[in-house]
């Protein structure tokens, strides 16, 4: 028997009940990250040896949620899913389970994709696709994986064959990853590009808009006007500037 610490004894309980893992496998996740939960349950899924899906019973969730006439999870069966697991579709944690699966288009999971992304998670039962729910959530607080995921949102969410992104679906996808990461201004952006731009968003407007995001503070007292961002940042700043909503120190 282990010699842990009352309040260790509640994180490795909690672990456990949260990845299934075995009581050794938990301690030494837990160890390593210095009982650090949310880290020690992070760590203990990158571990490439942790595959405790069950294969035929992945099978059986795919084969419940795939279209009757498609080899594919379509809308209804993505529906079904949110369903079962308690989830609004609108979620960002489905945004979280598409970057796991590698889903190449939004709202649609192929057999390889379905089936990949669960084996990774773990998850082979809906029980432990609920546990794995907060799991995913904890993700998006990780810096390097939030942006990741970013990253990931834009070829997820434009329609295939296209380049780059419709205004509307941007600032949908805009609106529900910034609010995770709370940042003040999207609104004031969502507004520019409605009022002024109304034209589709490319992968480089994207992209480093979340670099702006996190470097550039809100009352743009570090913003560097000869700096290289792209131009529609550019026109946003002036847009802030010309409409008084920076409150100057």
């Amino acid at each position: 028997m282990h010699k842990i610490s009352r309040g260790n004894r509640d994180k490795l309980t909690q672990f456990i009940q949260i990845t299934g893992a075995s009581e050794k496998a938990a301690i030494q996740s837990l160890k390593v990250n210095d009982w650090h939960v949310e880290a020690a349950i992070d760590y203990f899924y990158s571990l490439p040896q942790v595959k405790t899906a069950d294969t035929k019973h992945l099978e059986e969730l795919y084969n419940k949620y795939k279209d009757p006439y498609l080899d594919m999870v379509l809308v209804d069966g993505i529906t079904l899913l949110c369903n079962d697991i308690q989830v609004d579709p609108q979620d960002i944690v489905m945004l979280v389970l598409s970057w796991h699966m590698k889903a190449a288009t939004m709202c649609e999971f192929s057999k390889q994709e379905f089936i990949g992304g669960l084996q990774s998670l773990g998850i082979d039962s809906l029980d432990k696709f609920r546990e794995r729910i907060s799991f995913m959530r904890s993700e998006l607080k990780d810096e390097q994986k939030f942006r990741e995921i970013y990253n990931f949102a834009f070829g997820w969410a434009k329609e295939k064959g296209q380049k780059s992104l419709a205004l509307d679906t941007a600032i949908g996808m805009w609106q529900l990853l910034f609010a995770e990461k709370q940042w003040p201004l999207v609104d004031h952006w969502c507004q520019f590009l409605q009022a002024r731009h109304n034209k589709a968003i490319s992968r480089d407007t994207w992209s480093q808009l979340l670099e702006f995001a996190r470097t550039v503070d809100p009352v743009l007292s570090n913003y560097d006007a000869e700096g290289a961002w792209p131009y529609l940042i550019d026109e946003f700043v002036d847009y802030l500037n010309e409409n008084d909503v920076i409150q100057k120190r």
